[in-house]
């Protein structure tokens, strides 16, 4: 797979400069904004892997940033590194409770950035690891590739596969189709977005004599949601 996209938060051009080069050299695709509506106009179009946000910026700060985009549900699960000249402690504090995966102090060490970025993408991804998945009667094994319900194995092709493997390790919460594409079927694939619900249609077919298709939410205007709650209708049509 194709390395994840980062999205710089920076009004600085020479800082913004210093990480395109790094990043880029490490073979990242770049998307830049120099404040918070600009990085807001970006997260519309395209839904980044890590998010570099540099603390003080015009406007709006990169922590008040930060906590609007760890409220909203679209983009709550977005890692976040803060970038920032403040070092004390208390401003580290700061930064990680309002809701920063990480922190480093400018100036950095390319190396040490890189493998803060490349840390936090692999704790924000646990559907990749070897941990079987279970729900209600329901497990996926990745090691294997197999799926069982209720004991009966069933068949899925490998997307269907990673897909319910990833609503399986990421339940309850809210996804929209660019962040189902991005963990999916990786950061830089080029499909539609409506290929997402192509194949939630697939998997929702295959889980159905399980009752465990309704269990796939479809949340109108945001995207998708695999609800651990027992239901009582059945899910919401495409």
């Amino acid at each position: 797979m194709a390395a994840p996209r980062i999205l710089i938060v920076e009004d600085d051009e020479a800082v913004r400069e210093l990480l395109r080069f790094v990043l880029r050299q490490h073979h990242f695709e770049v998307h830049e904004a120099g404040d918070a509506k600009t990085a807001r106009n970006v997260l519309v179009k395209t839904q980044p892997s890590v998010i570099l946000m540099d603390w003080m910026l015009p406007g709006m700060s990169g922590i008040e940033l930060t906590k609007i985009l760890k409220a909203d549900k679209v983009t709550q699960q977005l890692p976040i590194i803060v970038l920032t000249a403040k070092g004390e402690e208390e401003d580290k504090v700061r930064g990680l409770n309002c809701g920063a995966d990480d922190y480093v102090t400018k100036p950095f060490s390319p190396r040490e950035l890189i493998a803060r970025i490349r840390a936090v993408i692999r704790r924000t991804v646990p559907h990749e690891g070897d941990e079987p998945a279970h729900f209600r009667g329901l497990s996926l094994d990745p090691i294997i590739h197999q799926v069982k319900a209720n004991g009966e194995a069933l068949e899925l092709g490998p997307t269907e596969f990673r897909l319910l493997h990833f609503f399986l390790t990421h339940p309850d919460r809210v996804y929209s189709r660019a962040q189902l594409l991005d963990w999916v079927w990786g950061a830089n694939s080029f499909v539609e977005e409506r290929t997402v619900d192509v194949y939630v249609r697939r998997l929702r077919g295959a889980l159905e004599n399980y009752d465990y298709a309704q269990c796939i939410k479809t949340v109108r205007g945001v995207g998708y949601q695999f609800a651990t709650a027992r239901a009582t209708t059945s899910a919401e049509s495409l």
